[in-house]
């Protein structure tokens, strides 16, 4: 895990999804594809470390009211193009407002299955899903994907990507579960019960917190159980086409 990580302080869950197997043949390329949390309270040493990543867009998942709330700091070099699609990426719910009702790690288990069955078809989530794909057939460099928290509405979308990049499930699975462990994952954890305990109620147990901060291989398996035929998806509703699958994997695979 650590060789993906990009060492920050104030910035979540960042680090490098490249570099994996592909049944396609070779290696998913490193140093071009990169996922995080938001940026709001990056350091100045933090911000040196993503210039040093020649990054040429960003694209955030966010919704405009997370934007407002959580503006990510950048460097005075900083040149990448922001990519995001104006309105409610959340749908009905993020993990905060899965929250609802919640208060053991059983009924977080379960309203974060809930949360990952709908996510896929939040529309405003999609059309950036789709510039993301669009960006990254047309190998302009070095991409960041984020959302607010760097693990669901992110780790969607990376797993879609690696999917297309011929990433073998379980390598998927494995990637994803890094984020409970990449980096200060206690901080993270941490600054999510606050916001949920302020916004739900006091009582909600550890435990339950713990469970909509972090990830866990049924979340990601209902998203994909959900969307059913994840080719005919990424083809479909991500507008992925033949010619675009093709451009995409020889800019990703060595």
């Amino acid at each position: 895990m650590h060789e993906r990580l990009v060492p920050t302080t104030g910035i979540h869950n960042f680090r490098d999804f490249g570099g994996y197997a592909s049944h396609l043949g070779g290696r998913v390329r490193r140093g071009l594809l990169f996922r995080s949390g938001q940026h709001k309270d990056a350091t100045p040493q933090d911000l040196a470390a993503i210039s040093q990543l020649g990054l040429t867009h960003i694209v955030d998942l966010r919704s405009d009211a997370e934007r407002a709330l959580y503006p990510c700091a950048r460097a005075e070099d900083h040149r990448a193009e922001i990519v995001f699609t104006p309105g409610n990426s959340l749908g009905l719910a993020s993990h905060v407002d899965a929250a609802q009702g919640v208060r053991t790690a059983d009924d977080a288990h379960a309203a974060m299955i809930e949360l990952y069955q709908h996510m896929p078809f939040r529309p405003v989530l999609q059309e950036t899903m789709r510039r993301y794909f669009d960006l990254l057939a047309q190998d302009k460099g070095p991409s960041l994907v984020h959302c607010l928290a760097g693990k669901d509405r992110t780790g969607l979308a990376v797993a879609l990507v690696q999917h297309q990049l011929g990433v073998h499930h379980d390598d998927m699975i494995s990637d994803y579960l890094l984020t409970n462990q990449a980096g200060d994952a206690e901080a993270r954890i941490a600054a999510g019960a606050e916001a949920v305990r302020a916004n739900f109620g006091q009582d909600m147990d550890d435990a339950a917190v713990r469970t909509l901060m972090s990830v866990h291989p049924a979340y990601l398996d209902a998203a994909f159980a959900a969307i059913g035929d994840l080719d005919q998806y990424t083809r479909d509703v991500l507008h992925l086409t033949p010619e675009k699958q093709a451009a995409l994997r020889r800019a990703l695979i060595d």
